[in-house]
């Protein structure tokens, strides 16, 4: 081999590794660059007016004769039906439910014996999306004790329930401004860290919550969407 053959050998082989070496440095470059991004959440929260309310109304009658009962109890449930409609309740709003008989001799044993062996209740729901006007008239509930109807407290097996069902409306809108939130503090982020956002690499839909505001306005509600958006960064 002559010494120009092994001169141009030279020259291929350090042009290769000059090649070689801006390759992987590029291909480091490249990598540190996707590793270069940034994790933030959005919030986006409103309190609005619950849409639907959907009240039990309890009302129990105890004795021994039970057709008798049965004659109370029909009576109870026209008066408390009357009593809605005259108010401003719609027939369709209302659903009468069978009423619950207990025996209450063949629930206890020994001598131990009540005076009365029957205790019915009967369950009239309301469901409306009038809730203001329900709630109206769950406020003067106790004008039935003029007409000779109790009405019982359902406790927590049967509370009065408000529910906000037109969420769907507003949930682009909410997702939006969860979205604009993120963006705010990804901003804010990169320049702390004397970067730029990029594009948006992944984002979930938003997990979506429905609450009471508080214990005391169970009719109206706290919506909340917390949603999770990675941007990529650059210089």
């Amino acid at each position: 081999m002559n010494v120009s053959t092994g001169i141009k050998q030279a020259a291929i082989i350090a042009i290769g590794i000059m090649v070689l070496g801006v390759c992987i440095r590029s291909g480091l470059e490249g990598l540190a660059g996707k590793d270069r991004k940034v994790v933030v959440k959005g919030l986006s929260e409103k309190e609005v007016d619950a849409d639907k309310v959907t009240w039990p109304i309890l009302s129990k009658e105890i004795g021994n004769d039970l057709p008798q009962l049965y004659q109370k109890i029909n009576s109870t449930t026209h008066t408390i039906r009357k009593f809605l409609m005259a108010n401003g309740v719609k027939e369709s709003e209302i659903s009468v439910n069978a009423p619950v008989v207990i025996d209450l001799n063949a629930e206890r044993y020994g001598e131990n014996r009540q005076p009365y062996r029957y205790n019915i209740t009967s369950s009239i729901t309301v469901t409306s999306a009038n809730v203001k006007l329900v709630r109206s008239i769950i406020a003067r509930q106790g004008e039935l004790l003029q007409q000779g109807v109790a009405i019982v407290d359902g406790g927590y097996e049967n509370p009065v329930k408000y529910e906000y069902v037109g969420f769907r409306k507003m949930k682009p809108q909410m997702m939006q401004e969860a979205i604009a939130n993120a963006e705010q503090t990804a901003e804010q982020f990169a320049k702390n860290s004397k970067s730029k956002i990029d594009k948006i690499m992944n984002a979930d839909q938003g997990q979506f919550s429905i609450e009471d505001r508080d214990s005391n306005t169970p009719y109206i509600k706290k919506v909340r969407v917390v949603t999770t958006v990675t941007y990529s960064l650059k210089n």
